[in-house]
């Protein structure tokens, strides 16, 4: 598996995307989302993952679709866990009809 982009956390579209433009701080949005603020700090900061919940209310909020928060993260985990894998992946080899 060789990707050409390399893994982006969804905590850095949020930053990068929403809350610069917005000037908006990572606490600020957790109040409007009704979560924590370590919360949304730990997903702009890289450390923690957006969850079903999160990505729900990220969508109501921005006006986006969940499924766009939960396939940002689903690509980095695959981006990541691939690269974990890379040598144990590579000796698999591909199912062959008879």
């Amino acid at each position: 598996m060789t990707d050409i982009l390399p893994p982006v956390h969804p905590g850095e579209i949020l930053l990068e995307d929403y809350l610069l433009p917005l000037d908006m701080s990572a606490g600020a949005l957790a109040k409007k989302l009704g979560v924590p603020r370590t919360r949304i700090e730990r997903i702009v900061k890289e450390t923690a993952p957006v969850t079903t919940d999160t990505a729900l209310r990220l969508a109501k909020f921005f006006g986006t679709s969940p499924e766009f928060w939960t396939n940002l993260q689903s690509s980095y985990d695959l981006k990541i866990e691939a690269a974990h894998l890379r040598e144990e992946l590579e000796r698999i080899e591909r199912y062959k009809a008879a």
